[in-house]
């Protein structure tokens, strides 16, 4: 099984109670792990997998706490590094169908610095970089793009994810795309939402979008479309898979649940080819993912509403 290095945030959610996606109105709010790089490792390991997380924390009470929270669900931390900045949190407020709507305030996840010695642990395995906060500047920013070079000489299965906040980057929209390009131009696997896929390509149909993307040099595209299912588009082929039904009431991490849960079939199978190979064999563990993904918004959290193996196979 290959190991998967998780790179970028890991942050305190704090998710308000008992009001809809006003946060101006909210009192009340319930501290969660979050981040969505971590979210991914974390999946990764709740499914038996070998999920690596790369990130900063404040050497603060939070930073201990999330460290915890990563450690329990069996992710390897050893790579995580410790900050005199304030770790860094998310105010998370939820509407009635379960979407959410984002404040930060950013600390210690931009503080990541490179470590040149990883390249020894990076061949052959798997890379994903999830960029809520990565391309925001600082030292984060500068490590990203080292840990991409790394993976591109080290033979990596590179998988990317751009994870577009719009309070993040309000008014910058032009600077995020342009951010993200050499990621989508590199990766072998990219995933996006429909908003982030339209936003990125500049087009409105989701298989336009996908072409767009090929043509940059992505491989493999997933389009998540909520409970319409996933658009997968690899090998000249495009195909809606299609999702299970469920009540949302919190759809926070069900992205990262998808993407954890398709790097670790990708893990689990030995060599790479077959994805590049066999559209079936993708479709299939779209299918699965899809699955991953819907279950975690059946509870409230990201990392807490996780699917573990034994749940999937239900």
């Amino acid at each position: 099984m290959k190991k998967v290095f998780c790179v970028g945030e890991l942050l305190i959610d704090f998710v308000a109670e008992n009001q809809g996606s006003d946060l101006s109105k909210a009192i009340k709010f319930t501290k969660k792990a979050g981040g969505a790089p971590a979210n991914v490792a974390c999946a990764i390991s709740k499914l038996g997998g070998r999920g690596i997380f790369i990130g900063c924390v404040g050497d603060d009470p939070f930073g201990r706490f999330l460290l915890d929270v990563l450690k329990a669900e069996s992710v390897d931390i050893s790579l995580t590094q410790l900050s005199d900045t304030f770790t860094t949190l998310a105010f998370v407020s939820l509407a009635e169908d379960g979407e959410r709507d984002f404040v930060f305030s950013r600390g210690a996840d931009r503080e990541l610095d490179y470590d040149p010695l990883l390249r020894k642990t990076f061949k052959d395995n798997i890379l994903h970089l999830g960029a809520a906060t990565a391309l925001l500047g600082g030292p984060l920013e500068k490590t990203y793009s080292k840990y991409l070079f790394d993976a591109l000489t080290k033979e990596m299965f590179i998988s990317f994810d751009p994870n577009f906040r719009v309070d993040l980057w309000k008014d910058e929209e032009e600077t995020f795309i342009k951010k993200c390009m050499p990621f989508v131009e590199k990766s072998h696997l990219c995933k996006f939402s429909l908003e982030e896929a339209q936003l990125i390509s500049g087009k409105t149909d989701p298989e336009q979008a996908c072409d767009f993307m090929h043509e940059a040099g992505a491989k493999i595209i997933t389009i998540t479309l909520g409970a319409e299912g996933t658009l997968l588009s690899a090998q000249g082929t495009k195909k809606v898979i299609p999702s299970i039904s469920v009540q949302p009431v919190d759809t926070t991490g069900a992205g990262d649940a998808f993407m954890g849960c398709l790097l670790h079939q990708i893990s689990d199978l030995g060599n790479f080819d077959p994805v590049f190979e066999q559209f079936d064999l993708l479709e299939k563990m779209v299918e699965k993912a899809n699955r991953a993904g819907a279950l975690t918004t059946t509870q409230y959290g990201a990392i807490a509403a996780l699917p573990t193996k034994e749940q999937l196979e239900l």
